[in-house]
């Protein structure tokens, strides 16, 4: 199986935007499943597309976890929608794994051709979600800063926040302990991801160009 090492570099502000978009939606499905048995347990960025990773509520292995690549946009260059990209994930995982030669942090890799690709109905949970999030979280113009592109579990108290920063050309990735002092590190993260001084380069995830360890702060 071949690793695929595309890395994310200097993605455009539409693109940010879009992942961004995609990232706030989903993410209600690392505690819901997809289907039954199948969760979320990642959201990698990438270029002009987006990578789902899905496995069991506690799986990180890589061997434990399968990564769908899905297009930002439609047959007609159109930003894709979060339930459009909700249906056809569904779609995806409850069927058979298609064989693949490809994968990304050890994980296997299938790039979905979603152009004739039936997503799946909504269900009546994600409609509920739809209204409540409207109004209790509704679109704001100017989103955080810096911007949340996606995510990876990591262990059992740990994960990985990708975020889009102004001061380099691609993505910062940072590892962060679930358990802790989480208030404290939840404030001061937008700055600590920022001091240039705590990036590492990063030649093992292809979805960002720099680290910041953030596990022991």
């Amino acid at each position: 199986m071949s690793e695929l090492d595309q890395r994310v570099s200097g993605p455009c502000e539409e693109t940010t935007e879009q992942q961004a978009y995609l990232t706030r939606i989903l993410l209600d499905h690392t505690a819901m499943p997809l289907v039954q048995g199948t969760f979320l347990r990642g959201v990698l960025p990438t270029q002009d597309a987006v990578r789902l990773v899905v496995g069991t509520t506690e799986a990180v292995a890589a061997h434990e976890l399968v990564a769908y690549e899905i297009p930002l946009s439609d047959e007609d260059d159109e930003p894709v929608t979060a339930p459009l990209v909700l249906g056809w994930l569904r779609t995806l995982v409850s069927g058979a794994l298609p064989c693949t030669d490809m994968s990304v942090m050890g994980m296997p890799l299938v790039i979905a051709d979603t152009t004739d690709l039936e997503p799946a109905r909504p269900t009546r949970a994600d409609q509920v979600l739809r209204v409540l999030r409207t109004l209790a979280w509704p679109f704001v113009e100017n989103p955080p800063h810096p911007t949340l592109c996606g995510f990876l579990f990591t262990g059992s108290e740990g994960m990985r926040l990708y975020f889009a920063v102004e001061k380099t050309d691609g993505l910062i990735a940072a590892d962060v302990r679930l358990t802790g002092a989480l208030t404290a590190l939840l404030a001061a993260l937008p700055s600590l991801v920022e001091e240039e001084e705590r990036w590492v380069t990063d030649t093992a995830d292809p979805h960002c160009v720099h680290t910041v360890n953030l596990v022991t702060w």
